[in-house]
């Protein structure tokens, strides 16, 4: 059974964001021409170091998620072995996949999204917003289960300024976002393949409107009272392109970069573009502080991470390490592993291979 740990609001608060510009995540997906899934994602936090663990559920684990006043809230057993990627404490699963395929994972959504009022009288049936993802990972294989089982729960949040969407696929390649407003739940199938945080989902596909006019390649040449404009390099079609790191830019940009990519042979291919794709949404730690109010680390990005859901794969590198780690569902027996954590990195440390010069 799970303790409750001092310092829980404080990990909400560092996992939401105290202030929401601190959090920024951008979440692409692609599949490939042999039919692998892949969802991809960064997250962020711009305050310190986000202590982030992968998580192994096994089946048969009993899970107990919290309440604002305790571990007291609903209990439940895992039916599929779980791999999560979490943050502040192994129970927040921030990204992750089950045996079966099915993957998740949850998005700051500040402002304009909010949960049922915390009743302590329905604490059985009560989740925490930062174990959703735990939860529909650990008990169901697709997303309609999941849709027919949300009524059962009340979902509320730890700490009042923090609220969270999710981003829910299928090996299939359907995908969808929960948003939760005025406690009321909204699926919406996310035909585009992005997910960043606010505003709504609809609102950011009215968005691109905005952009009918971006294309890839160049733009053509223009004659301007007599005078002839051309472009002034490569890629002049995407001119107007936002560029800063808001939710409403990063979400144009995903959309735009994800719908231009090349279609890729194989799902560890495919991989290997989205990590390619999201080094473009990687966050530098000045522009997130004034200056002289800078923590001490090397990116407000602070991990990245890739799940092929069709070969059950989960991939991350992170600020500290760029190398690519990779966590095989298929070599790990969930009815005999235990439940555990481990950091991302043992060691906070960038390896560095030394070129060997020939004589």
């Amino acid at each position: 059974m799970m303790k409750m740990t001092k310092n829980l609001l404080l990990g909400v608060v560092a996992v939401c964001g105290s202030t929401f510009q601190a959090v920024a995540c951008t979440g692409i997906s692609l599949t490939s021409r042999d039919g692998s899934y892949v969802q991809a994602r960064t997250i962020e936090w711009a305050r310190g170091v986000l202590q982030s663990e992968y998580v192994i559920i096994p089946r048969g684990q009993q899970l107990t998620s919290f309440t604002p006043t305790g571990v007291n809230g609903l209990t439940f057993t895992a039916k599929y072995g779980v791999v999560g990627l979490a943050v502040v404490q192994k129970e927040f699963i921030a990204e992750g996949i089950n045996e079966a395929g099915l993957s998740a994972g949850l998005f700051f959504f500040p402002h304009y999204g909010g949960y049922e009022t915390y009743d302590a009288a329905q604490n059985q049936r009560t989740l925490a917003d930062l174990q959703v993802t735990e939860w529909l990972l650990a008990q169901f294989s697709t997303i309609d289960e999941v849709k027919a089982a949300l009524s059962s729960v009340r979902v509320v949040g730890l700490e009042k300024t923090a609220v969270v969407h999710w981003r829910i696929g299928e090996p299939s390649g359907r995908q969808v976002v929960l948003e939760i407003v005025g406690g009321v739940p909204h699926f919406y199938e996310n035909e585009v393949g992005v997910l960043t945080n606010a505003p709504g989902f609809e609102w950011q596909l009215t968005n691109l409107n905005n952009y009918v006019n971006l294309h890839p390649g160049d733009a053509s040449v223009q004659k301007l009272s007599g005078i002839t404009l051309q472009p002034t390099g490569g890629n002049s079609g995407f001119l107007g392109i936002p560029g800063d790191a808001t939710p409403p830019s990063r979400f144009v940009r995903a959309a735009f970069y994800r719908g231009t990519a090349p279609q890729r042979a194989t799902g560890f291919d495919t991989v290997q573009q989205c990590f390619h794709l999201l080094n473009n949404f990687d966050i530098p730690i000045g522009i997130e502080h004034s200056q002289g109010d800078i923590p001490d680390i090397p990116s407000a990005t602070q991990w990245t991470s890739a799940i092929d859901l069709t070969n059950r794969k989960v991939y991350y590198k992170t600020a500290y390490n760029n190398s690519i780690r990779c966590i095989d569902l298929k070599a790990i027996d969930f009815s005999k592993v235990k439940y555990q954590s481990q950091l991302l990195d043992k060691i906070q440390e960038q390896p560095v291979e030394m070129v060997k010069i020939p004589r």
